[in-house]
C-alpha cells in the first residue's frame, strides 16, 4: 500500500462513519435503484402517464403534456420510453422523435439534443432543433444531400470535408426518416 494510500484510509473510514451517523440521526433513507422490469411493477403513484416536456432553444414545444410513449434515436441506440422508467440521460442523435399518447403519434425530426428521464416518469427533452416530419419536403432533402455529398467531394480543406460530412449524416438520416426507417 503506497504512503498517499495509506494516509487517506483513516479519511475514509471517517467519512464512512459519519454518512452512516448523519443517515442514522435523519432517518432518510437513500433511494432503491430498479431494473426496468421491478419499475414497470411499482406503481407509479400518477396516472401512469409519462409527462414530456420538449424545448429547443428557441421555443418550448411540449410542457408537461401527458403520454404513453416516447421513441427516440440516441447514441447509445433506439430507445423507448415508458412511465416509470429506469433514470437515465441519452444523446440524442440525428433521427425520428416519436411522442405517442391516446389521440395518436407525432414524430419530430431533431438534429441531436439530450433526452433526461427523471424517477418520477418526467422525461425533458432538449433538442438542437426539431421539425414535424410532415413538415418536411423530401426533394430538398434530396437536393441538399446531393449539394452536401458535392462539396466533400471537392473539398479541398479539412474542414469543409468535415462539416459536408456532417451535413452528409444529418441528410442520410433524413432521408431514413422520410422513408420510416431508423438510421
Amino acid at each position: 500500500m503506497s504512503l498517499i494510500a495509506r494516509s487517506l484510509k483513516p479519511a475514509v473510514a471517517s467519512l464512512a462513519v459519519r454518512s452512516t451517523a448523519a443517515v442514522a440521526a435523519t432517518g432518510v433513507q437513500a433511494t432503491r435503484r430498479a431494473y426496468a422490469s421491478e419499475a414497470a411493477a411499482a406503481p407509479s403513484g400518477g396516472s401512469g402517464k409519462l409527462i414530456v416536456n420538449f424545448a429547443l432553444p428557441h421555443q418550448t414545444v411540449l410542457k408537461k403534456h401527458e403520454v404513453n410513449q416516447v421513441d427516440m434515436s440516441a447514441v447509445s441506440g433506439d430507445l423507448g420510453v415508458l412511465a416509470d422508467h429506469v433514470p437515465t440521460i441519452e444523446q440524442l442523435k440525428p433521427g425520428v422523435l416519436d411522442i405517442i399518447s391516446d389521440a395518436g403519434s407525432t414524430k419530430y425530426f431533431v438534429s441531436g439534443g439530450f433526452a433526461i428521464m427523471n424517477p418520477n416518469s418526467v422525461l425533458n427533452i432538449n433538442a438542437v432543433e426539431a421539425f414535424k416530419l410532415e413538415d418536411i419536403d423530401s426533394q430538398a432533402v434530396s437536393a441538399g444531400l446531393a449539394e452536401s455529398q458535392r462539396l466533400h467531394s471537392a473539398a479541398k480543406d479539412e474542414k469543409v470535408r468535415e462539416a459536408a460530412a456532417v451535413e452528409i449524416e444529418l441528410y442520410e438520416a433524413l432521408q431514413a426518416a422520410l422513408a420510416g426507417k431508423s438510421k
